[in-house]
């Protein structure tokens, strides 16, 4: 079962987004094993942008992810990178598919809505970096078997 990271970024919250994304997800099949709403310190969004350190636009990065309150959450199933991908939409919102989250509510990749782990290896570290182990919730549901093979 994998396990994913899904920011619902700062633009995202103040669009009034944050049941759409869900929505979206549970709707997929995903199923939610943690939540919580959040200022990100500049240390945690340091520490989760640090690939980008030294880049042009890091710093604006930063400023951004720390403006506003984000929606940060756990979602797991199989194949749930790939399909919390594709239910976002490319990174460039005028790249991503019509039907995704980015097509249908966003124009530009500074206000792209959303973050999610990109590999198996990234989501097990931004789920750790994100969650302490007691904030995730182990639990089935009972449509399970009709959504997961």
């Amino acid at each position: 079962m994998e396990r994913t990271l899904v920011l619902i970024k700062p633009d995202g919250v103040q669009r009034g987004l944050i049941g759409e994304v869900i929505s979206r997800l549970e709707r997929r099949g995903l199923r939610l094993i943690g939540a919580k709403f959040m200022h990100v310190t500049q240390d945690l969004a340091e520490t989760h942008y640090a690939i980008h350190k030294g880049k042009p636009f890091y710093d604006g990065l930063i400023a951004y992810i720390t403006s506003a309150p984000v929606m940060a959450m756990v979602w797991e199933g199989p194949n749930a990178i790939a399909a919390v991908r594709q239910t976002m939409g490319a990174t460039r919102p005028t790249e991503a598919a019509p039907g995704s989250i980015r097509h249908d509510f966003a124009l530009e990749v500074g206000r792209n809505l959303t973050h999610a782990s990109d590999s198996i290896e990234n989501g097990k570290a931004e789920v750790d970096l994100w969650f302490s182990s007691p904030e995730l919730v182990h639990w089935e549901r009972s449509v399970d078997n009709w959504i997961f093979e």
